[in-house]
């Protein structure tokens, strides 16, 4: 048996609520073997943990005691019940009321229609049941997109395949081809002076993969006998599930376990026009036409990974921004974006939030009149644009599904699931993805959560899902990767003065010949001193930023310090080998721009 850890009481609940017999014992202790003896002969499928075998045995034995008021082991839980120690289950054989007790907890599950029910298609949703099915559970996946107010819905996969990361990275391609277009006459590439960008073909390919994909996650659930449910699913009972189809057709469902991993969706502003005339990332991949002059209204990655393809396949981009770009990462590696892309052809107007959205002329695409306000002045600007998109944030889709009903604790603040291990204020819901509060909105965090708790429900295993250290990327013109902590978060954790930075710039071998910018790439490595120089962060931004920090995360994540970067030896001549000669540090103030390799 693996050990366990993690927090004493949520691991008994865990371990109860999993399974129908679970005896929690000491490997030497005389009544612990009487226990095991006892089930063993009668055949009893349980699950034995040795406290003294466990990481966290002292503070799970310290749990049972206040909870059960009994001092040692063996502590015998049936059905989720505490029934006592070994005399109890000794006594329960002796009187032939045992073997009744266990059959009945297994009849008591047997109720349900399913084991699990998953109410949402997105990555996570997917992830965890195929895994639980994989594992011998009955399944139920309940997917259901509510039209956005254009009108816009998609098929099977959630967010990141339909209107996120996949079209996101594709249209990215698209921008960076462009972009490469114009670097090939360098190389001696010769070619007509012609050249435009079709919306439509690209669009029409990337939605036909697209609805590839699609397909595939019916086949994958249907060869695994995961019932798929094309429903909106509302929680009407602690177990029990409401399904409605899109002919508003009702049925009811009940299951063992509930995974939540409805996801979010697009904010809009409150404003006149916002709803009628705006479009947001639901809607962007699969327009019909090509949105020509555009307005984006954020600064999250969404708003500026989309007004960099958009400019970078030739389109008239203004990005208006209230405050700071790309809250939450951080800020110096935000503002080398921005800059990066206010000198490839997107236009900024901040500090300015919109007031009022006004159609001119309808059409694909139509007229609109922007209003807008100034933040430090107040002054009014008006601008005429094709296309509004907004990219000012996203809500959890926790509304309307019932929880609060049953009984799950949401944050007042944001509507989601207030949850430890992914376990919410009931037992046997819970929850993953976007819609946990506190934890990181990325597809792969949720994938990875959904497969872990699905082993722990199904297949005996405990590891958790580690939310620290996860490597991500924005998709600008300049790729931003990153892992591990902001410069300001290090410092509000471990002070300046125990700071060592590692900064500088390079200019990518590529970019050598094609005459591009040679001091906009940059990247940076942050350590604590205390700790040998321990990394803590590793930031760059520049092509390929993606692929760099997918490599790098891993040694962060094992510990790793600044000499074992300074001891690999790296790739030349590649954009990542830089994080291994790095020498300056932002306290020498000592220069650090790099002309080439």
């Amino acid at each position: 048996m693996p050990p366990i850890s993690g927090d004493p009481a949520a691991l008994i609940q865990q371990e109860t609520a999993v399974n129908h017999v679970v005896v929690f014992t000491l490997s030497d202790c005389a009544f612990s073997k009487k226990v095991k003896a006892l089930l063993e002969s009668l055949n009893v499928n349980f699950r034995a943990v040795d406290l003294d075998a466990s990481v966290n045995g002292e503070g799970m034995q310290t749990a049972l005691s206040t909870l059960t008021k009994q001092e040692t082991a063996p502590y015998v839980f049936i059905g989720g019940k505490f029934i006592g120690d070994a005399n109890s289950l000794l006594q329960l054989n002796a009187d032939n009321k045992l073997i009744g007790l266990i059959e009945q907890n297994h009849a008591d599950s047997a109720k349900y229609d399913y084991d699990l029910i998953v109410i949402g298609g997105g990555s996570g949703g997917l992830a965890a049941s195929k895994e639980a099915a994989d594992l011998g559970a009955k399944v139920a996946l309940l997917d259901y997109v509510v039209p956005s107010p254009l009108g816009t819905t998609w098929g099977l996969g959630g967010t990141c395949v339909n209107v996120g990361c996949i079209p996101k990275k594709l249209m990215h391609t698209a921008a960076i081809m462009g972009h490469n277009l114009e670097d090939a006459k360098h190389f001696g590439w010769e070619y007509s002076e012609h050249v435009k960008h079709n919306w439509e073909t690209m669009k029409d390919n990337i939605q036909s993969y697209i609805k590839s994909l699609n397909w595939g996650y019916r086949v994958q659930l249907r060869s695994r006998k995961v019932t798929y449910l094309n429903a909106l699913g509302e929680m009407i009972g602690p177990h029990t599930v409401k399904t409605t189809n899109k002919k508003g057709v009702t049925t009811e469902v009940s299951s063992r376990f509930i995974l939540i991993a409805t996801g979010m969706r697009p904010r809009y502003p409150d404003i006149p026009g916002a709803k009628e005339y705006g479009v947001t990332s639901d809607d962007l991949f699969s327009l019909d036409y090509c949105p020509g002059k555009t307005l984006v209204i954020g600064a999250s990655y969404v708003a500026l990974e989309c007004a960099g393809f958009l400019a970078g396949i030739g389109l008239d981009v203004t990005v208006m921004v209230r405050s700071i770009l790309l809250r939450g990462f951080d800020q110096q590696m935000a503002g080398t974006i921005g800059d990066y892309m206010k000198n490839h052809n997107v236009k900024f107007i901040r500090p300015c939030v919109p007031t009022m959205i006004e159609q001119l002329e309808p059409g694909k695409p139509g007229r609109l009149r922007v209003t807008s306000k100034m933040q430090d002045s107040g002054d009014a600007v008006v601008g005429e644009y094709n296309t509004v998109l907004f990219g000012i944030g996203r809500d959890a889709c926790t509304a309307g599904i019932g929880l609060e009903g049953v009984g799950v604790q949401l944050n007042p603040k944001n509507g989601k699931v207030i949850a430890k291990n992914e376990q919410s204020s009931i037992p046997h819901i819970y929850a993953i993805g976007d819609i946990l509060d506190g934890k990181l909105e990325l597809t792969p965090v949720a994938i990875q959560a959904g497969r872990l708790l699905a082993k722990r429900l199904f297949g005996g295993q405990t590891a958790q899902c580690d939310y620290r250290n996860v490597p991500t990327t924005v998709f600008t013109p300049l790729e931003y990767g990153c892992v591990g902590y902001s410069e300001e978060e290090a410092v509000a954790e471990f002070g300046a003065e125990n700071l060592e930075v590692y900064h500088g710039n390079l200019w990518p071998l590529e970019w050598t010949v094609a005459h591009r910018e040679e001091s906009v790439c940059y990247v940076k490595l942050i350590c604590v001193i205390s700790e040998q120089e321990r990394v803590i962060g590793l930031h760059v931004a520049g092509p390929n930023a993606g692929e760099i920090t997918q490599g790098y995360a891993l040694g962060i994540k094992m510990g790793a310090t600044k000499a074992d970067f300074d001891n690999l030896i790296g790739i030349h001549p590649t954009v990542a080998e830089v994080f291994t000669t790095m020498t300056v540090t932002k306290r020498s103030g000592a220069d650090f721009k790099q002309a080439g390799c």
